[in-house]
């Protein structure tokens, strides 16, 4: 069984910075893609940052130059920068991880946590 903890979130004046962590546990033989969506209220969920295989980031227009996505090891942080009020939601990762050599990738989710952008 896998488990994705996320924590980091809270109360943050607008301009302040937060950085979230998200720690993969549990039977893990390997992850490819580690990711970083936000859902707010009444919007659809966007798609945040990723950090692929490949070692590659990618960002959403929205907060490109703001956030920055990292990963070590089983954990994946996005640190996020110059917070606006729009940045206001609840954030959740997920990563497509092989519980053992030679299975399935799949994608896992964490619970979230939320993020409040607010003076």
């Amino acid at each position: 069984q896998v488990q994705l903890v996320e924590s980091g979130g809270g109360l943050v004046q607008p301009g302040g910075s937060l950085r979230l962590s998200c720690a993969a546990s549990g039977s893990i033989y390997s992850i490819y893609v580690m990711k970083w969506y936000r859902q707010a209220p009444g919007k659809e969920r966007e798609l945040v940052a990723e950090f692929t295989g490949g070692g590659r980031s990618n960002y959403a227009d929205s907060v490109k130059g703001r956030f920055t996505i990292s990963r070590d090891k089983n954990t994946v942080y996005l640190q996020m920068n110059s917070l606006k009020p729009e940045d206001t939601a609840v954030y959740q990762c997920s990563a497509s991880i092989q519980s053992y050599r030679g299975s399935n990738y799949s994608y896992k989710w964490g619970q979230g946590t939320q993020v409040t952008v607010s003076s």
